[in-house]
């Protein structure tokens, strides 16, 4: 064996002796969590329980902070401009990754080079609601109200590009109705005006909206997903009321800044699967019909890819804008 070869293979073993230390050492202080939205929604009640069970696992905090604003942007740009050691996490979703590389004119970001997944957390019905005083019973009926008075009825969401944005505008297209887009701050303020009356209807996820539904508060009158969802057997699919192949869902998912070390990433999707199986996030989302995936960072940047590819057509056909 000459000498060149053996220096080679000196050093590959000390870097993978390395990238094994530097991922055993981990994390060395406090991990932040950035969700891009407001408190109240899907995203926070899966950020918080993941939290929760990573603080106990790796025995450094685990610390959800919110930044809305710029339609998940300013969030996302905090992360890329992180240091690429594991300690600074943002909780992905279809708006950021999916929708904004095809509904902004100038975007700040690089869903796929300035970003490394991590692991798929969770996929999350989307339930389409309206609120008390709307006098549609389920979807056929809701769309014929709407046909009814075009452009008289407004549907909220959290945001330009979030997931309620985009679901909502994918029922519009397949049901031809004209419905007013009103983006809030995220889903808590959306809420808010929901519950009041101030306006008609929204898609949101599961976990957020079937306590308002329990109440009577709100109405669910379709669920996005290919088939109905435990907590709410009562209410049919978007397909089943007419509108075959249609689905959609939420989903979340962990990213770090593009350059953190493959060993760090390997383990935070490895911890992360485990802590989905902890009863106590097990149960929380199995109240609200979310459901745990996990997995490894390869299987999540594969899925992203596809999402990617569904809804850009989507994006193009309903001249979903976002600037």
């Amino acid at each position: 064996m000459s000498r060149l070869v053996l220096r080679l293979l000196l050093c590959a073993s000390a870097m993978l002796v390395s990238a094994g230390a530097s991922a055993q050492a981990f994390p060395t202080k406090p991990i932040r969590l950035i969700v891009p939205f407001a408190p109240g929604g899907s995203s926070e009640i899966v950020a918080r329980s993941v939290a929760q069970e990573l603080t106990k696992s790796l025995g450094q905090s685990v610390y959800v902070e919110n930044k809305p604003g710029g339609a998940g942007t300013i969030a996302m740009l905090d992360l890329k401009g992180a240091a690429p050691d594991g300690h600074t996490l943002v909780l992905g979703h279809v708006g950021v990754l999916a929708v904004n590389p095809y509904a902004m004119s100038k975007h700040p970001y690089d869903v796929n080079k300035d970003f490394a997944p991590v692991v798929l957390l969770a996929r999350v019905p989307t339930v389409f609601v309206v609120n008390a005083t709307v006098p549609a019973k389920n979807l056929r009926e809701f769309v014929a109200l709407a046909k009814s008075k075009p452009g008289q009825l407004n549907y909220s969401s959290a945001g330009n590009g979030s997931s309620g944005h985009l679901t909502f505008e994918y029922l519009k297209m397949v049901t031809d109705i004209y419905v007013v887009h009103i983006p809030y701050r995220g889903t808590g303020p959306q809420l808010t005006d929901l519950l009041a009356g101030r306006i008609e209807a929204a898609s949101i996820g599961g976990p957020a909206v079937l306590p308002h539904v329990r109440s009577g508060k709100l109405r669910a009158i379709a669920v996005g997903s290919a088939e109905r969802v435990a907590a709410l057997p009562d209410v049919g699919t978007v397909a089943e009321q007419g509108y075959p192949g249609f689905e959609t869902s939420q989903w979340y998912g962990l990213l770090a800044p593009a350059g953190t070390p493959k060993a760090i990433i390997d383990r935070l999707a490895a911890e992360s699967t485990r802590a989905l199986k902890a009863t106590s996030v097990s149960e929380r989302f199995a109240a609200d019909s979310a459901r745990g995936v996990g997995g490894t960072p390869e299987q999540f940047a594969a899925f992203i890819r596809e999402e990617q590819k569904r809804w850009q057509d989507v994006i193009k056909r309903a001249n979903i804008v976002i600037d």
